[in-house]
């Protein structure tokens, strides 16, 4: 139920019965003050004045052809331009009873047949993964918990970069220190690869043999070399396995059959820069094959090379997101394709949108989004990385975050059963980094803080978590059976109308989601539904209310408010606890 979306429909019927054409989109906002009722146009003033009327001739015009029917109880007028709106308790009502035996809280699918790629996380290749990781791996997988909630076709796109130029230098390097056989045999880990991949990079920049020799491996790889595949293939195999032990405690939803790697694309890659000189999109410089595109300029003003094979037929970044972007559109039917990577990212994609478009490779109109993401920093607004300046590996952030979950517990529960501590420690403790990364937007910078995200106060996850978990207490003390209760919900106060208003406007948020891939709205909601449950709890008596009709209706209203914050932290990813 989009309550915000139904009244401004309304509006914009009236506008057009009253005979303006040329009008702004009614903004309907929530009221702060009750007195202003649950909702107001928030922008008569500007469509009045755009129609030369007074902003209070504009509301009687409107209100004479409004059609007041069940939903309002009564609109009124505010100085100097505002339309206060107030719900029918009955309507209220009415909609909730249809939540309660909704299984999907009454938000309807919108389109099973479109296919939405959401291409996310993407780590990298023979190293651990780190916090730079994290943004990309738990924002992508809220807008794909939400879209596929939604009825969409979801395809999980782990892009990962499986088919680069370290490859060369690592096979080069393990060849060299004789290790070939030691990593056959799994008896390397992926922190040793690593360090191998750091002592081969540092070899190649101060030895040229070794740089020429890397280099032909990088080529004997792309074009099947078997010796080499076989040592690729087990480089990527340690890596994910690794990969996907953090996905699991993420509780995100990427496996293996998510993995998408470069080397996917690879067979692609000679045929597309044939097919672009053939276009005579790409054109053969000193050896190398470009493409310079208009729509891009460099420093000096000049059209900006796309170089998409290197003098040594090595092919690049470039070739592969090609080649990546016509398989999602013609083998995946994409309708529509998001992109969740840094914003340093946006040049790179643009450019390789438009060549792809140039290409007819994909239409002009399929839909391509690029969801950026900003920082985590320090409380010194520097970046969050390790005492000698090395970027923090995910495990340690998550480890660290479960230490700390544990210290907290015990504190409070200090005669907790050992296993139920570690188990309760880890919901909380990761929870609360997802938790607090989710609640920023997603376009800003945000600064890291232990204290903050694992409060049980405020906007944070143990105080979500803590709230579902009190209302599954008191429903449970309640000793009736909730889906027995054949009563009406009824609301008399203010803060059951305001918790009612609340729980309808989940729809409304999930929409916000599908269309604008921003987990923090979900987390401001679940924030909000959380202390209005708070305000009614305190307000309202429930379990010792005078009536028994009273008492049904409040358990009733309980329970849909349970019900829609497990649900919201479902489309997050973060677990719900019966206990506390």
């Amino acid at each position: 139920m989009n309550i915000k979306y139904i009244i401004k429909k309304d509006i914009e019927q009236a506008l057009i019965h009253i005979g303006l054409k040329n009008y702004y989109e009614p903004l309907i906002i929530s009221s702060k003050k009750i007195e202003l009722g649950n909702y107001q146009v928030d922008n008569l003033i500007k469509i009045a004045n755009k129609n030369k009327i007074e902003p209070y001739d504009l509301f009687k015009k409107i209100i004479f052809i409004f059609n007041i029917n069940n939903m309002y109880k009564k609109i009124t007028f505010s100085y100097p331009g505002f339309i206060n709106i107030f719900i029918n308790q009955d309507w209220l009502s009415k909609k909730l009873e249809k939540l309660f035996i909704s299984s999907r809280l009454g938000v309807k699918y919108i389109d099973t047949r479109k296919t939405i790629v959401i291409d996310y996380s993407s780590p990298n290749i023979a190293k651990e993964m780190h916090i730079g990781h994290l943004r990309s791996t738990i924002i992508g997988d809220v807008t794909v918990r939400t879209l596929e909630f939604l009825g969409y076709n979801v395809i999980r796109a782990n892009h990962i970069g499986d088919w680069g130029t370290q490859f060369g230098m690592l096979i080069a390097y393990l060849k060299y220190k004789k290790l070939e056989r030691k990593l056959k045999e799994n008896l390397i880990s992926l922190k040793e690869i690593e360090d191998y991949y750091c002592k081969s990079k540092k070899k190649c920049d101060l030895d040229k043999n070794f740089e020429r020799e890397s280099r032909k491996y990088v080529v004997k790889l792309q074009n099947g070399d078997n010796h080499c595949y076989s040592i690729w293939k087990k480089l990527v195999s340690i890596t994910m396995n690794y990969n996907y032990n953090i996905y699991k405690k993420l509780n995100v939803t990427l496996n293996k059959q998510h993995t998408m790697g470069e080397s996917l694309y690879s067979k692609m890659l000679p045929e597309i820069v044939k097919d672009l000189k053939e276009k005579k999109i790409a054109i053969e410089k000193d050896g190398a094959t470009i493409i310079f595109l208009d729509e891009f300029k460099n420093r000096l003003g000049k059209n900006m090379g796309v170089v998409i094979q290197k003098k040594d037929k090595a092919f690049l970044y470039s070739t592969t997101d090609i080649a990546c972007l016509k398989y999602r559109y013609e083998i995946l039917n994409a309708d529509r394709i998001i992109y969740y990577t840094d914003s340093r990212q946006k040049q790179h994609l643009q450019q390789i949108w438009a060549i792809s478009k140039k290409a007819n490779y994909i239409p002009q109109n399929l839909l391509l989004e690029h969801h950026t993401f900003g920082m985590m920093l320090y409380k010194n607004k520097r970046p969050f990385k390790t005492r000698d300046g090395n970027t923090i590996k995910l495990t340690e952030l998550l480890n660290e975050a479960t230490n700390r979950a544990k210290n907290l517990i015990k504190n409070k529960k200090p005669n907790l059963p050992k296993r139920k501590l570690i188990k309760l420690a880890n919901i909380i403790g990761i929870s609360a980094v997802k938790y607090a990364d989710l609640s920023k937007n997603r376009n800003t910078n945000y600064i890291f803080d232990w204290d903050t995200m694992l409060s049980f106060e405020g906007n944070t996850s143990p105080y979500i978590q803590y709230a579902y978990t009190r209302i599954i207490s008191i429903l449970k003390k309640s000793n009736i059976r909730i889906n027995k209760i054949s009563e009406k919900i009824n609301l008399t106060k203010d803060s059951e109308i305001k918790l009612a208003i609340k729980i309808l406007e989940f729809e409304e948020i999930i929409l916000i989601i599908e269309k604008k891939g921003t987990p923090h709205i979900m987390c401001n909601y679940l924030y909000q539904l959380a202390t209005y449950f708070s305000n009614f709890y305190e307000n309202c008596s429930i379990l010792f209310a005078k009536k028994i009709k009273t008492c049904k209706s409040r358990l009733k209203l309980s329970f849909l408010t349970a019900k829609t914050l497990k649900k919201g932290l479902n489309i997050l990813g973060i677990k719900i606890l019966k206990k506390m």
